[in-house]
């Protein structure tokens, strides 16, 4: 908890607005209440501890069309931070007694994420030391058959040291060494067909049985560079306290995680609902007390999702946030409607932010020694193409401008390796060159772009 108050006490609201800005156009809206909702998360861990944990997190509702940015600002949150996050759909859930998931196995893979993402700061952090018990175990296989060999009057320390020296040099990296290593799989599997709820039972009992069986290995014989990297990845995982990382990941999970409920309006439904929807408000109804806060059993233990951040999204075509059981809009409290996308956002979308699909596309073809030339004029284009798609077909955002630029440059990826070097000069007549047959056709536009 110490090092996430450390690393976050610089994240200002209007820091958090200026790093989203750098990646996501517009929606400002959105941008305020997440950073808002992120800066009280710190805010109330700096409260002294009688009211600390009365301080519950103000979860918040997306309302917009896809593509608009929703994902991204919750992804972006969770990168910025370094806290779990997990996104999930809704509509992939259903209620105790149907056949499906259940809105337990959310928390469950966040604390899967959570331990993981531990583990691999860990093993980060222990790298040197790993780094130094792979080396010794590296000379023990070098030194048996390995040259120079102790000569009478020379000590076996002196041979391995020569030895160490010639392998920081690299001059050791093309011989061969027999490493002995554990075969992947090979393990008893146990399919189990249950019902909902228990999609989790079948990898944790092959994880249980797993330690009643002898792991098989098998010696390779590879390179000493190769080795090296095998032998530090196998002293890192040896090292790595797992107790530690365990107790770290829940504190993550139950202080600092996210989770990002997408589609929450294809499970807006009501009693009276029959077939299909029968069981949208059970869904619900499952995902109040997550909201609300419960614990929830885990391979690694309870956790209580009191104060896991919760940001609900959801195009509301059809249904509305009202819709909802009261319940579950009261844990709700803050709702922000993102604006669809313009021709503007679109051009600012192609241009501005730092992995924005010009430059992408710039980087990709440099490898080929092929440069992009994107003029301004064609990126107007090109914006204009993608809002009229949107407008004829299923409006997906700016989605749209990923698959109207694959298209676009579709032959120059094919030619690049046998054209180059070449520098290609986007501009307004290429783009229509390469696109107007394909907007001016319906059927064509329906399913290709």
């Amino acid at each position: 908890m110490t090092e996430f108050i450390t690393q976050n006490v610089e994240l200002t609201p209007r820091r958090i607005v200026a790093e989203l800005d750098r990646y996501i156009i517009g929606q400002g809206a959105a941008k305020r209440a997440v950073a808002i909702a992120l800066r009280n998360r710190w805010r109330r861990l700096m409260v002294p501890d009688p009211m600390r944990d009365e301080i519950s997190p103000k979860n918040i509702i997306m309302i917009g069309p896809t593509g608009v940015g929703k994902t991204e600002i919750a992804r972006r949150l969770a990168r910025m931070t370094r806290s779990p996050f997990i996104k999930v759909e809704a509509s992939k859930y259903t209620e105790v007694g149907y056949v499906g998931r259940d809105v337990e196995s959310m928390i469950r893979e966040l604390m899967d994420l959570a331990v993981n993402m531990v583990q691999e700061e860990e093993k980060e952090s222990l790298s040197q030391k790993a780094g130094e018990a792979a080396e010794e175990r590296l000379l023990n296989l070098l030194l048996p058959g390995g040259r120079p060999a102790p000569t009478e009057t020379e000590k076996p320390e002196g041979a391995r040291e020569k030895l160490r020296a010639l392998l920081h040099e690299g001059r050791l990296d093309d011989r061969e060494v027999e490493l002995e290593t554990r075969e992947s799989g090979g393990l008893p599997v146990a399919r189990i067909f249950t019902g909902m709820g228990l999609e989790d039972m079948e990898k944790n009992l092959n994880e249980v049985m797993s330690q009643f069986f002898p792991k098989k290995t098998q010696v390779r014989r590879m390179k000493v560079k190769e080795a090296w990297s095998v032998l530090s990845a196998e002293e890192a995982s040896r090292l790595v306290d797992m107790d530690k990382v365990t107790s770290e990941a829940k504190i993550r999970v139950e202080q600092h995680g996210l989770v990002f409920i997408d589609e929450l309006d294809k499970v807006a439904g009501r009693e009276n609902r029959s077939g299909p929807d029968v069981s949208r408000e059970g869904v619900q109804r499952d995902l109040l007390p997550l909201v609300e806060g419960s614990t929830v059993p885990t391979k690694y233990g309870p956790v209580k999702t009191d104060h896991i951040l919760f940001i609900a999204a959801g195009a509301f075509h059809v249904a509305k946030p009202s819709d909802l059981i009261p319940e579950l809009q009261g844990r709700f409290p803050i709702r922000v409607e993102l604006a669809p996308l313009t021709k503007a956002d679109f051009v600012r979308i192609l241009t501005e932010p730092e992995n924005a699909l010009t430059s992408q596309y710039h980087a990709l073809l440099a490898t080929e020694e092929v440069e992009l030339d994107f003029s301004p004029e064609a990126v107007e284009v090109l914006a204009e193409l993608a809002c009229q798609v949107n407008e004829k077909n299923e409006n997906i955002g700016a989605r749209r401008l990923a698959t109207i630029m694959e298209k676009l440059l579709d032959e120059v990826s094919f030619e690049a390796p046998d054209i180059k070097p070449a520098k290609i000069s986007v501009t307004p007549d290429y783009v229509r060159d390469k696109l107007k047959d394909l907007v001016d056709n319906t059927d064509l536009t329906r399913y290709i772009l």
